[in-house]
Formats: structure tokens, C-alpha cells, sequence
């Protein structure tokens, strides 16, 4: 289970890692959001990975850790923000500049 959970981060960290790196805005977007995806399960999986035990039975060494779980609630807040900051203002760069290259360039033909 967790070489599948390590596989689903690193799988998502690639995949935004190489969004980030194109020249559009809506390809940065979406890879920030990706990034974020993969900081969330990260910290999740950080608290505790067993399938089939209930949260809070079993005593004090049974339950699951709480600070992930905040920590991962409070990153989804944060990546919501943060994404939908990114995309007003690549919509902003793009009616200001009239092209949705990241350094404004645009296309050279």
C-alpha cells in the first residue's frame, strides 16, 4: 500500500512539475493545482497508512494523528486560493497582452 501511495505523489509531483514548465497559463494553472494535489496526499499519507482500523479504537497507539489531517485541510483551502488567484490573473495577462504565453511573448511564425 505504501509503494502505491509514494507512486500516486511522485506520479502527480511529474506531471506538475512538468505543467509548470510549459509556456501557456492554463498549463501552469493546472499544474500548480497537480502540485497541490500532491502535497495534500503527501501530508495525508504522513499521518497514517493502514487499511481496515477504525480512527480512534484500540487506545492511544491505534489512533490516527490528527495534525495531517488539519494540515491537509488547510492546504486545500490554501491550493483553492491559490488556484483560483492563478487563473485571474492569467485571465487578466491574457486581455491585457492579448496571448496566454507566461512571458508575454507570444508565438514567433
Amino acid at each position: 500500500m505504501e509503494m502505491l501511495a509514494s507512486l500516486v505523489v511522485a506520479v502527480l509531483f511529474a506531471c506538475g512539475a512538468y505543467l509548470v514548465l510549459r509556456a501557456r497559463t492554463f498549463p501552469v494553472a493546472i499544474g500548480l493545482a497537480l502540485l497541490s494535489y500532491g502535497v495534500n496526499l503527501f501530508l495525508f499519507f504522513t499521518g497514517r497508512l493502514v487499511t481496515g482500523a477504525p480512527p480512534l479504537a484500540g487506545g492511544a497507539a491505534a489512533t490516527a494523528d490528527p495534525l495531517p489531517q488539519a494540515l491537509v485541510l488547510t492546504a486545500i483551502v490554501i491550493g483553492f486560493g491559490m488556484t483560483a488567484f492563478v487563473v485571474a490573473l492569467s485571465l487578466r495577462a491574457r486581455g491585457e497582452l492579448g496571448n496566454d504565453h507566461v512571458d508575454g511573448a507570444g508565438e514567433e511564425r
